[in-house]
Order: structure tokens, then C-alpha cells, then sequence
């Protein structure tokens, strides 16, 4: 549960105290501030430097259905409303938000590979009915989560509300040329709208020059932006030697991510079964690798968990986990 949605657990909570007298009137501000508009997905705007702690609106989501009004649910069975001992009724947690935290269940039946997919839409030209699909897709074959570019985050977030789904997005994207600031404000910005986890491209630039210095404090900016949620590391491998695979999985490790990551798709190659094998193999057993860039069918997908990956980033997620034939190239 992000900051916004346990605010709002909070917020309808002091309400219901409210209500039951437990606290003075006025005691809750939930309602100041401006409202937002019919169907409204919030994105924050914040200036260069900001943390973003203070925005009150982190994430906003339209209210669901049959969720936000309290006043709709029938009295719990032997409700003493003047009790002052009476502990707050659970379903006004669950109705506030409290129930987002959960197993996914699946709606459609899959292979066991849909707990490894991030299912992925980069496509700069992606529209809003397609992440919503491709949401609605996750949510039936439970996939480890969707990974859509920052400015569909807060969209996905609401849609993927309640199913156990995570909200992944992409950081200095696709060039990994932006400074470690900046990613760093990515970062943040995305995880206030609702994101889970950040996949960072790394300085490509600097490693190749051998200024691992720069690499390092550019994954360890990032890194404690992200503090809390799972960050992985996009090396770029296609355009790498194995010296240097071998390098930016260590420091990767140093600085502390989760995961490292093979490719953003864009770079002219994917993933292979040997650069898994050798980032599995400098990472060791405890770190994520997570494969990405051409996995197209179940079969390339058995090859490079067989080699050590524990994420497969593809846009070809429900051929894979129904042995079906993909179309097209994607991701």
C-alpha cells in the first residue's frame, strides 16, 4: 500500500470515528483542498530538489463503486452505536482501501511462467485503452506486474486497485543518458503516482568509458529514491562486452538493487541465454535477474528461467503463459 492509499485509509477511519462521536466535529480535514474532476487520474507536478512528500494527492483515484460511502453499510450484528468500547467495525477498513493488499487470484487459466512476467507496453504511441487491457490482462492470469512508461502510471495503478498486480514503470528511458538527479525525480514522481517497482536504464555512456564512478552513483541516486520498492538495473547488454555485463552487475549489487536487467528493447538486441548466465553468475543466488527484450513464446521463456532469470519482461505475456503463437515483435 502506497502513502496516498493508506491516506485514504486513514482519512475514512477519523470519519467514521467522527460519526460515532469519538471525535469532535471538525476534528477531520478530510475534505479540504480541491476536488478532483469526474474521472480524473492525478499525476503529480513537482519542481527539481522535491521529494514530493507533501502532496496531499499522491495517486488520486475516482472513487470505486460501492467502496466510498461508509453510510451505505448495513450495522454489523449486535452494534451497540452508543458502546464506547465498541471497536470500529473491519469492513470500514476494507471499504477505505485496506483490502488492495492481497493474493492475486487468476480468472483465466495460464502456465505457472505468469508469476515471473512483467507484462509490457513501452510503445511510445500506446494508448489509454491499450493499458487498460493490458492491466485487464494482468489482473486475469495474475502476472507479476504491468510495466508502462510514467505517464500511464497513476492510470495502471488505479486499474490494477485491490488485485495483488504491481504497477512497474522505466526510468531514463530508453538511452539511460539523463543525469543521476533527474532519474532520481523520475523515480520518485512515478513511485508517488502509484508505482511499485522502477527499472532504471544505467549511464551506458559512462561504464563503456570506464568512469564507474559516475555508474555508481548514478544506480545509487536512484537507489535511494526508491527506498521501499524494487528497483532493478537495465544494462543495455546488446551494446556491452562481457567485462562490462560483469561490472555493472557488481555495482549494481553495491548500490544496493534488487534486480538486474538485460535489455529496454530499444537497443537494437534482448535477452540471451549466456548473458543471463553470466549475470546470474556474478549476482549470485539472492539478486533478481530479470530477462527481457525478444521473449516471444513459452518456450524461450522456460530457456531463460532455466538459466537463472526470476523476471521475464515481454509484451508477449499471454501467448507465453497459454502456449500460444505471438504475434508481431513487441518488446
Amino acid at each position: 500500500m502506497n502513502e496516498a492509499q493508506l491516506r485514504t485509509v486513514v482519512e475514512e477511519v477519523v470519519k467514521a470515528l467522527a460519526a460515532k462521536g469519538f471525535l469532535k466535529a471538525g476534528a477531520c480535514q478530510c475534505e479540504s483542498g480541491p476536488k478532483p474532476l469526474k474521472g480524473e487520474v492525478k499525476t503529480t507536478i513537482g519542481a527539481a530538489g522535491k521529494t514530493f512528500s507533501g502532496a496531499a494527492d499522491w495517486g488520486a483515484k475516482p472513487a470505486t463503486p460501492g467502496k466510498g460511502a461508509l453510510s451505505a453499510l448495513p450495522p454489523k450484528a449486535g452494534a451497540a452505536d452508543e458502546d464506547d468500547d465498541e471497536h470500529v467495525d473491519d469492513r470500514l477498513i476494507k471499504s477505505a482501501g485496506a483490502d488492495r493488499v492481497s493474493v492475486c487470484n487468476p480468472t483465466k487459466k495460464g502456465n505457472n511462467t505468469a508469476r515471473y512476467v512483467d507484462h509490457t507496453m513501452l510503445k511510445p504511441n500506446a494508448t489509454a485503452d491499450e493499458i487498460a487491457k493490458l492491466c485487464e490482462e494482468a489482473r486475469s492470469f495474475c502476472f507479476a506486474s504491468v510495466c508502462v512508461n510514467p505517464s500511464y502510471v497513476a492510470l495502471s495503478a488505479q486499474y490494477l486497485r485491490g488485485s495483488g498486480v504491481k504497477v512497474c514503470t522505466v526510468v531514463g528511458f530508453p538511452l539511460g543518458s539523463t543525469t543521476p538527479t533527474v532519474k532520481a525525480i523520475e523515480a520518485r514522481d512515478a513511485i508517488a503516482n502509484g508505482a511499485d517497482e522502477i527499472d532504471m536504464v544505467i549511464n551506458i555512456g559512462a561504464l563503456k568509458s570506464g568512469n564507474d564512478v559516475v555508474v555508481y552513483d548514478d544506480i545509487k541516486a536512484v537507489r535511494e529514491a526508491t527506498r521501499g520498492k524494487v528497483l532493478k538495473v537495465i544494462l543495455e547488454t546488446s551494446l556491452l562486452s562481457n567485462e562490462e555485463k560483469v561490472r555493472a552487475c557488481a555495482m549494481s549489487k553495491k548500490a544496493g538493487a534488487d534486480f538486474v536487467k538485460t535489455s529496454t528493447g530499444f537497443g537494437g538486441g534482448g535477452a540471451t541465454v549466456e548473458d543471463i548466465k553470466l549475470m546470474r553468475q556474478t549476482v549470485g543466488p539472492l539478486m533478481g535477474v530479470k530477462a527481457s527484450g525478444g521473449i516471444r513464446d513459452a518456450e524461450g521463456a522456460a530457456k531463460m528461467i532455466a538459466a537463472g532469470a526470476t523476471r521475464l519482461g515481454t509484451s508477449a505475456s499471454v501467448a507465453i503463459v497459454t502456449d500460444a503463437k505471438s504475434e508481431g515483435k513487441g518488446y
